[in-house]
């Protein structure tokens, strides 16, 4: 109805493709829209949706170590000062 990706489906060997389907696939968009003239798909996502879709990098097993440590010797530090 408006040209938007919604999935897809198997259609048999001798079935016909529906009127709001097509061919054609879109490969690696997230929000794909279908251009039926230029029978292509492309993306509609802002850049800002997209970049909220990828993972948050999470802390090396390193750097947890060294947050652990500098909160140890904040304790110590706080602990003597007492």
């Amino acid at each position: 109805e408006n040209f938007m990706y919604t999935g897809e489906d198997v259609i048999g060997e001798y079935e016909e493709m529906p009127k709001n389907a097509t061919d054609v696939r879109p490969e690696g968009l997230c929000l794909a829209v279908y251009d039926e003239k230029k029978r292509t798909w492309s993306e509609s996502a802002s850049k800002e949706y997209i970049e909220s879709l990828q993972p948050k990098p999470q802390p090396s097993e390193m750097e947890i170590m060294q947050k652990e440590i500098a909160e140890l010797y904040y304790l110590l530090a706080v602990g003597e000062a007492s």
